[in-house]
């Protein structure tokens, strides 16, 4: 059994949104507690984190020290809200073969939420798997003999980010806006 395929490999295709320099990320904030009844020591205990970068989006892992187990606020969308057993990972673009401008170096993570709840095999889907050696995979198949172990669940959507290197999607004239 090989690997599956990555974006863009046979005819096989990531749920891709690419971010634009304007946008503001949904913002993760803990809840100090229940008014009334909260104290002053309970509202001020809670931590809150700076909001991201415009473009950007951010994630938290609570404990660095315990199971790398984060949150991350995900746009609200009809995709988003189908899932029945979302869970994000957090992947390098080149490891799932979505390609970034030329010019920019290193890895960017991006958001990859899968649904656990679709855990059957689909023709050309992105399909997160264990490879048998309990690690994770992620790929796109033409048949079912090709998945290399159980299916754990299929990747509903990737979120890229806007970084500095991308062209500017508004300059205020429609004529030259890669986005209208």
């Amino acid at each position: 059994m090989g690997a599956g395929n990555l974006h863009g490999q046979g005819s096989c295709f990531l749920p891709l949104r690419q971010l634009d320099q304007e946008y503001h990320a949904p913002r993760i904030v803990q809840i100090a507690g229940a008014y009334p009844g909260i104290t002053v020591d309970e509202f001020n205990s809670v931590t809150s984190e700076p909001p991201a970068e415009m473009g950007q989006w951010s994630y938290d892992f609570s404990d660095p020290d315990g199971p790398q187990m984060g949150t991350v606020a995900i746009e609200g969308s009809e995709i988003v809200s189908k899932c029945e057993d979302p869970v994000v990972i957090i992947a390098e673009h080149n490891t799932i073969g979505v390609e970034l401008p030329p010019g920019l170096e290193g890895a960017v993570d991006l958001v990859v939420l899968v649904d656990r709840a679709k855990n059957r095999f689909k023709e050309r889907k992105f399909l997160v798997v264990d490879d048998g050696s309990g690690n994770l995979a992620i790929g796109a198949y033409h048949a079912k003999s090709e998945v290399p172990g159980e299916i754990l669940g299929q990747i509903e959507y990737v979120q890229i980010p806007w970084l500095p290197c991308m062209k500017s999607t508004k300059s205020g004239f429609m004529e030259e806006d890669e986005l209208f």
